[in-house]
């Protein structure tokens, strides 16, 4: 939690459209807000398994002098009780990212991809000169406007 190592996985049971799992959380004193987002991960080399849980919100103090993770009542709470079933996501996956990753890649092997960028950057450059040409023509006829009206005020004054 929060980057924390709070626990770790204590069982572990895959059903045909899910996974559960029993986790173990080290201490008591740790309170984990029900608002929160629970996803596994993979992380490092070697593709190590890890359930990330990040708080959405903070927990008040005063929450929790009161609560009792092993009473039933706890359940009304705005924390984790214990034996409690979570429903997570499943979160970053390797797979997936070097997936994307040789799509992307694909993509930018196509010949015409390259075709049309290159299409694209000559007329880009062929509108920047016209554009340019223009500006030239705008900024003559304004140096003339300027110096006739001057000439015009100088002789009217």
């Amino acid at each position: 939690m929060r980057g924390v190592n709070i626990g770790y996985i204590k069982n572990l049971q895959i059903d045909v459209n899910s996974v559960l799992i029993l986790g173990y959380i080290k201490s008591s004193n740790i309170l984990i807000p029900k608002n929160s987002i629970i996803e596994t991960n993979q992380t490092g080399l070697f593709n190590d398994t890890v359930i990330d849980i990040v708080p959405l919100e903070q927990i008040k103090t005063s929450d929790i002098k009161s609560v009792n993770l092993f009473h039933k009542n706890c359940l009304t709470s705005t924390v984790f009780c214990s034996n409690q079933y979570v429903v997570g996501h499943r979160g970053l996956n390797y797979d997936d990212l070097v997936r994307a990753t040789t799509r992307i890649a694909q993509r930018f092997d196509d010949p015409r991809f390259f075709s049309l960028l290159y299409m694209f950057l000559q007329n880009s450059l062929e509108i920047s000169d016209d554009i340019i040409v223009n500006l030239n023509g705008i900024s003559d006829i304004i140096c003339l406007f300027h110096i006739s009206f001057r000439n015009f005020l100088l002789q009217h004054m």
